[in-house]
């Protein structure tokens, strides 16, 4: 028998964050998120997407046992930009049966429906920084801290329920050079003063960037994205959610934050310290312990995984991306960094993938989100 139940109390929403760490519990390959980010995201003071936007969690029983959860976000915001009528589903985790998979996302379409719902797609979270996209190829590669691991059969059960393809994109591997790219270095100086900007990230602490260029990085980014799919712009307090998920483990070796004459923030790189190793090791939990080796591979990084990028619309096509990378890979090459990992990028977004042409890389993974009108998945 197979039971929807749904997510009310603290003991729901710690059995909700803690179910995948127990699903892909032997599985060599999954990372876990921040469990506490998880058990937060239904909370209105910690969660400020929550402002506007609607969530509902479900955990789903079959015969009295955890089996699956799912998370159901109506992103007002996102349907008044695309003109759009969807629910989104996230978190999205359960074991290898069809009955289960359609019990939970049934759970989310009748959400979405009592709402005024047409039609239902993802896993997206509530922005581009949060975990998106179902695992397509690649089942043998280790996520990274921002993706989600999900199993082959994922990906099976939503084409046998009739869920049709929608974003997908593409996820690289880097090898690092021997030495910095001379030729990058020499461009980058000509270029950083041809266009008159400064690297705030040379001299300045990454707590006294957010307070003097944060609110403008986010202006960049959202100008930087928005024309990529379903994206939503990160605005008020939401902007916290995402400074507590990366601002916190941003190591200033490996970001470039560029900053002109006006004190706009003309582009920006993130390239973040892998701390998968620590949330494999301690299921996803900080404390007591596992802040310790997070903090240790914030400061000492062995892997890399590339976060953000972004450019003004004015600074597009001038090079400037060199200027940013000349930076970072120079304290790559220098630091002895053994890997770099790319997080997902939008198949059909060259220019993003244009901005790191100059390493060799290689295709390692693929994901994608799914979509399905609710009247017909519910009919």
């Amino acid at each position: 028998m197979i039971e929807i139940k749904e997510i009310k109390t603290n003991k729901d929403k710690r059995l909700f964050a803690k179910f995948p760490v127990t699903l892909y519990k032997d599985c060599p390959y999954y990372v876990p998120s921040l469990r506490e980010d998880d058990i937060d995201v239904f909370n209105p003071k910690k969660n400020h997407n929550l402002k506007e936007n609607k969530i509902k969690g479900f955990l789903c029983y079959k015969d009295g046992k955890l089996v699956g959860r799912i998370a159901g976000l109506i992103n007002k915001k996102e349907n008044e930009i695309w003109n759009t009528n969807f629910v989104r589903f996230s978190r999205f985790d359960a074991i290898e049966d069809i009955e289960v998979f359609k019990a939970l996302l049934s759970a989310v379409a009748q959400f979405g429906k009592e709402n005024g719902i047409t039609d239902m797609h993802g896993p997206w979270g509530f922005n581009d920084t949060d975990r998106e996209g179902m695992l397509t190829f690649g089942f043998d590669k280790r996520s990274t801290y921002a993706t989600n691991y999900s199993y082959p059969y994922y990906f099976k059960f939503m084409e046998e329920l009739g869920f049709e393809p929608e974003s997908k994109w593409i996820e690289k591997t880097f090898t690092i050079p021997e030495t910095p790219y001379e030729r990058i270095l020499s461009i980058a100086e000509k270029l950083k003063n041809r266009l008159k900007v400064v690297d705030v990230a040379e001299t300045m602490s990454v707590r006294k960037i957010l307070k003097l260029y944060g609110a403008k990085f986010f202006e960049t980014m959202n100008q930087a994205y928005k024309n990529l799919d379903a994206y939503v712009p990160i605005e008020g307090k939401a902007r916290d959610n995402v400074l507590k998920q990366f601002a916190t483990i941003v190591n200033r070796k490996y970001i470039s934050v560029l900053v002109d004459q006006k004190g706009e923030v003309a582009s920006f790189a993130i390239v973040l310290p892998s701390i998968c190793k620590p949330l494999v090791k301690h299921g996803g939990k900080l404390f007591p312990t596992g802040f310790i080796g997070v903090l240790n591979c914030i400061a000492n990084p062995k892997e890399l995984e590339m976060g953000l990028i972004g450019i003004r619309d004015e600074y597009k096509n001038t090079g400037i991306n060199a200027i940013m990378i000349a930076r970072i890979m120079k304290n790559i090459v220098e630091s002895n960094i053994e890997r770099i990992e790319s997080n997902p990028m939008l198949e059909n977004n060259l220019s993003i993938q244009q901005q790191w042409k100059f390493a060799e890389n290689e295709i390692i993974k693929t994901r994608q989100t799914y979509k399905k009108s609710i009247e017909e998945f519910l009919s």
